[in-house]
């Protein structure tokens, strides 16, 4: 693959369409089997309340891949982010009721040599932000 995005056409401060991600607990119930993350806080209730947390959290790197899902969805080619890195500022509470939504924005906040561009993203759930200092470097096109 390569990336669809062209180095040309992007500017510093030119903004990625946001898109919003919907998580339920199967989500969460899938992502625990394909990454071995059982933890009871990802899937049952009673136990994240025990704990102290509000309700069901997701995991934090499924929080993370769906970042990462937006800017490949964005260049068009996985093999395009050369870095990726976030920080965990809150956790995503997924309600059994409705599940929760992520919604993920991104913005040209650097153009580098060799093609490459530094996406910053933003990312929210029930007004939070979830993930900060979140930024990609992507080799376009």
């Amino acid at each position: 693959m390569t990336a669809k995005v062209n180095y040309s056409d992007v500017e510093v401060g030119t903004e990625l369409p946001a898109q919003t991600y919907n998580i339920d607990r199967a989500n969460l119930v899938m992502y625990a089997g394909a990454s071995g993350d059982f933890n009871p806080i990802h899937w049952r209730e009673s136990f994240a309340k025990a704990v102290g947390l509000p309700d069901v959290i997701a995991h934090g790197m499924f929080t993370m891949a769906q970042g990462g899902r937006y800017v490949t969805d964005w260049v068009g080619d996985p093999g395009a982010v050369v870095d990726y890195g976030v920080r965990f500022s809150s956790p995503v509470v997924v309600p059994d009721e409705g599940g929760a939504t992520l919604e993920i924005s991104g913005k040209v906040e650097e153009k580098l040599d060799d093609g490459k561009v530094v996406v910053a993203l933003t990312a929210r759930s029930n007004d939070q932000k979830v993930l900060t200092r979140a930024k990609a470097v992507v080799r376009l096109a």
